[in-house]
């Protein structure tokens, strides 16, 4: 099967690339990345370097070369690979006709293979297989065979190439390197400009098959090369080698730390590293895995982007973000925004609730930077950062994009007017002692959170005096087209809700946990007066209300904007990578906005009738552009609470194929975001669990309200909620509920209303 000439499809996990495009480079090396959260490795084949946009980021590796962006540095490619028949370079870029490449992955075990086949002088074929070991986690093993040989010699140029793509300047300088012929493993150590962080790229390697009749060493300014002439054995070469990464960052010494793994992962071998490699996928996907009967294309996107969002994210450490893009490029600069709360989060919580601890941590041990940033801007508490790396510093320039008519920058106010990611790390807090009930976070590490953005929002509104009520000005909500406006309704009930459940902890600690909280006190200076103040702005924010036509204004002055819909606005640009939003972008003065924000309101929070969803759903989907990957999952799971099951499954195509079928564009306003959506990725969770299978969770506990598309005959899944697992089936007539046999507790939650209690290894079964 082929879909729209992108790839064919094997099974639900793996899919075929038959024909490399050149447009398509970008999106390979995205797509088929191989991952682990602490580095990824571009889906780039051996031969290939910084034309073909070939990277390996390494997470904690922040460094600014250019003055402006602050961001990941790429390792040198320890992989790069050259391989030389009758004095012909097999796979020069662009390809000879006479080359055939066949690209797969694996999306169970994040296993790239390539197989190139050669009309030279020799019909010869090269077999690659690679993976990012989540064993190791600095480790890339990869084996290598050069097959059909009917010459018996030929030259192979292997080694580090540190001569590597950077999207903001080159990040590495001071390059050193040497060959250890005894146990045949090479180094190249460099630092970063800037911050000066060591970074130390390894490769092993051992003939399997084949022998090595010479071997001379190339040092180039920043690379090292082994040049090999090679005799194969029974027509064939065969190659084992290790690509190991260590920064200083990780810990002291990283020099002997890479060349003690390389050296043992030599002696392991390929077969035994992909075992235990795949040991922990195994795992990982006893808890995540969702399956969908009846869709072969729509399950392997729904793997895709499941594999996607755990490889983006840092599990191994409670210090670094999960990048907007995560590791698959330096875009957005490896760093968090809103959406690693409400976007990437939500799976964790139900699955590894370790992980979603680590993600929450990291804001915690970032709350310096949120409290600077606060300070900076005239305000109290923490006022955490739009783009979030290592420190918590703003690292959101303020000119973003840049006018591609005039050429000059646009000042944009995401650093400074974009509020609402505080008290979205506030509900992101509380979500997770929902599903979880671990006290033990909220007293050490969430209290201090939640009070500090309290005290920042506290700051941050506005005492309307003729009105007696609290507002929020020049703010921008999600939708980022209109900044500079007031009381964003999105904002004002996140900050409502923030303030709320600081309130909560609070006096839940006053009252169980006083010697904890009186030291938090004394640590951030808490007075009561600060407690009275968020009670009083908690009652008296101003927080939109439904109209007579139960519509929801997005904000002051909203519905007194020009009428209008995207594709009108499409049809007025000049040039159609004019970026659509403020100050002066076609979308401004108009009611089009660039992804879900009153609907975003709707999927994070239960408070509104059928019917004001419904007006508001039917209100604003014609008017939202979906400008941003964020979107389509949102509406999707509106559309489902409604019981729209179709127009959910439209959305969810949209979402899910972003970057499976490369319909969202690299390059915007004149600034690079290509790259793996991960917010869309984690959004495929949270449409799927969320809105097809309707579950919900609040103070009174699990729900859900199950609705299934046409198009699936049965989704399976499995849940940890308050540390009881649980499966789910579900399909046109039957949702179906089984607890695990190792559960302590009785499992309570409903189903459309109806409550049911169910024992360890017990089920029920309803009837739609």
């Amino acid at each position: 099967m082929n879909y729209n000439n992108f790839f064919e499809i094997k099974d639900g996990w793996n899919l075929q690339i038959k024909e490399l495009k050149e447009d398509q480079l970008v999106h390979y090396g995205s797509n088929l990345l191989c991952g682990n959260g602490y580095l990824g490795y571009r889906g780039t084949l051996e031969e290939w370097g910084k034309e073909q946009y070939q990277a390996c980021v390494i997470t904690d590796t922040y460094d600014m070369a250019d003055g402006k962006w602050r961001e990941l540095s790429n390792s040198p490619n320890a992989l790069t690979t050259k391989v030389t028949v009758n004095g012909k370079d097999f796979g020069d870029y662009p390809k000879e006709d006479r080359i055939t490449t066949e690209l797969d992955f694996n999306y169970k075990y994040g296993i790239f293979k390539r197989i190139s086949q050669s009309k030279l002088e020799s019909d010869f074929e090269i077999v690659s297989e690679r993976f990012a070991s989540y064993d190791n986690l600095h480790l890339i093993a990869n084996k290598y065979q050069i097959n059909n040989l009917d010459k018996k010699e030929m030259k192979l140029k292997i080694g580090i190439n540190g001569d590597i793509w950077d999207l903001n300047g080159c990040h590495l300088e001071n390059f050193t390197g040497e060959y250890d012929s005894n146990k045949n493993i090479v180094y190249l150590k460099a630092n970063t400009v800037e911050s000066k962080i060591t970074l130390v790229t390894a490769l092993s390697f051992e003939f399997k098959k084949g022998k090595i009749k010479n071997l001379k060493v190339e040092n180039e300014e920043k690379s090292i090369y082994l040049l090999i002439k090679a005799e194969a054995e029974s027509e064939k070469i065969e190659m084992e080698r290790n690509m190991i990464v260590y920064s200083s960052n990780d810990l002291n010494g990283p020099l002997k730390a890479a060349l003690n793994d390389a050296e043992s992962a030599l002696k392991i071998g390929y077969d035994e590293l992909k075992e235990k490699h795949q040991a922990v996928w195994d795992k990982k996907w006893e808890l995540m895995d969702i399956q969908i009967k009846g869709n072969l294309l729509d399950q392997l996107a729904v793997r895709f982007n499941l594999y996607h969002n755990i490889i983006a994210t840092p599990a191994h450490s409670e210090r670094l973000p999960i990048g907007a893009r995560g590791l698959s490029c330096q875009a957005y600069q490896g760093s968090a925004f809103w959406d690693q709360e409400i976007f990437n989060l939500p799976m964790f919580l139900f699955t590894e609730t370790e992980t979603a601890k680590n993600i929450l941590k990291y804001r915690y041990h970032t709350l310096d930077g949120a409290r600077q940033k606060a300070e900076d801007l005239g305000y109290a508490g923490a006022f955490y950062a739009w783009i979030s790396g290592k420190s918590g510093k703003e690292l959101c320039p303020s000119f973003f994009f840049k006018d591609v008519i005039s050429g000059r920058k646009i000042r944009n106010h995401f650093n400074d007017w974009q509020i609402h990611v505080s008290p979205d790390i506030s509900y992101a807090i509380w979500k997770y002692y929902l599903a979880t009930e671990d006290i033990d976070f909220i007293v050490n590490y969430g209290s201090e959170i939640l009070f500090e953005v309290a005290r920042f929002l506290n700051s941050r509104v506005h005492y309307n005096q003729f009105k007696d009520q609290y507002e929020i000005i020049r703010l921008l909500g999600p939708d980022e087209y209109h900044e500079n406006v007031d009381n964003n309704a999105f904002t004002n009930y996140q900050t409502q809700f923030a303030l709320k459940k600081a309130l909560y902890f609070y006096f839940k600690m006053e009252n169980e946990y006083p010697e904890k909280l009186e030291e938090i006190k004394d640590k951030i200076n808490l007075n009561e007066s600060e407690i009275t103040a968020w009670q009083e702005i908690s009652e008296k924010i101003y927080l939109p209300q439904p109209d007579q036509s139960n519509l929801i204004e997005q904000f002051d002055g909203y519905f007194e904007l020009e009428d209008t819909t995207a594709k009108v606005l499409n049809d007025r640009l000049i040039d159609k990578a004019e970026y659509w939003g403020w100050p002066n972008g076609v979308a401004v003065f108009t009611q089009v906005i660039k992804q879900a924000d009153v609907i975003q309101l709707f999927t994070l929070h239960d408070i509104f009738s059928e019917e004001v969803l419904t007006a508001n759903y039917d209100y604003y989907e014609p008017r939202t552009q979906h400008g941003s990957s964020l979107s389509p999952s949102q509406y999707a799971v509106v559309a489902a609470r409604l019981g729209r099951a179709e127009e959910a499954y439209d959305y969810f195509k949209k979402s899910a194929f972003i970057d499976l079928m490369s319909t969202n564009k690299a390059v915007s306003g004149g600034t690079f975001i290509g790259g793996i959506h991960t917010a869309a990725a984690g959004g495929i969770w949270q449409l799927i669990i969320n809105g097809f299978a309707g579950m919900k969770i609040d103070k009174a506990g699990l729900s859900f309200k199950p609705v299934l598309c046409q198009e699936w005959e049965e989704i399976q899944f499995k849940l940890n909620y308050q540390n009881k697992k649980f499966e789910i089936r579900l399909n046109q007539n039957e949702f179906q509920l089984k607890t695990a046999a190792d559960n302590s507790e009785a499992l309570k939650f409903s189903v459309f209303e109806k409550e049911y209690f169910l024992d360890a290894a017990a089920e029920v079964k309803i009837k739609l």
